[in-house]
């Protein structure tokens, strides 16, 4: 699956998750706005429905103009700006409820998963079979491990298993192991 192209031209995604894109780029908001604007999207609104394929341009034209850390920055942003399930307490939950989010976020069609599997009390893997950015992704998972990680742990880490084919090299889906 390619990045920055839609399973579905008929998913749209809803405002509050599209407004990210300009939350999250700090001192560049005012080219975020741009970019969505060149892309389509004129003034966002947080309860509004967007074209998935517009902001997947805009998403492309980060990645072109300011690059992969702004990407992994804005995905970071998704748990704070997204709509997540209330009920989260524990990393397992955060982890899965990426998914469930996801859905939530988007309408309209197929737009693929994010699957969470737990390996060992210390070790996970997180699916990404989606349109959007390995490093958009990397973000979101970066971010809920972070918020949610168990008291009992001294890190987090969240790295792209590379032995595995990638979205960047032609594969159909990124994983991410994540280790606390």
């Amino acid at each position: 699956m390619q990045q920055f192209v839609p399973i579905d031209d008929n998913v749209e995604v809803l405002g509050q998750a599209v407004l990210t894109i300009v939350k999250e780029m700090g001192p560049m908001k005012s080219l975020g706005m741009q970019y969505l604007r060149e892309n389509g999207i004129e003034d966002p609104k947080p309860d509004q429905w967007y074209s998935q394929k517009s902001w997947l341009d805009a998403f492309k034209r980060v990645s072109e103009k300011i690059g992969a850390r702004t990407l992994r920055a804005i995905g970071k942003g998704i748990p704070d700006n997204a709509l997540f399930p209330d009920d989260i307490d524990t990393l397992e939950k955060a982890l899965a409820a990426i998914d469930i989010a996801y859905h939530i976020n988007h309408r309209g069609g197929e737009i693929g998963y994010y699957k969470y599997t737990r390996i060992n009390d210390h070790k996970a893997i997180m699916e990404c079979r989606n349109p959007y950015p390995t490093e958009f992704d990397h973000g979101i998972i970066e971010a809920m491990a972070l918020r949610f990680k168990p008291e009992d742990s001294l890190r987090i880490k969240v790295y792209l298993d590379e032995s595995k084919a990638t979205r960047k090299n032609g594969g159909d889906s990124d994983t991410f192991i994540i280790e606390w």
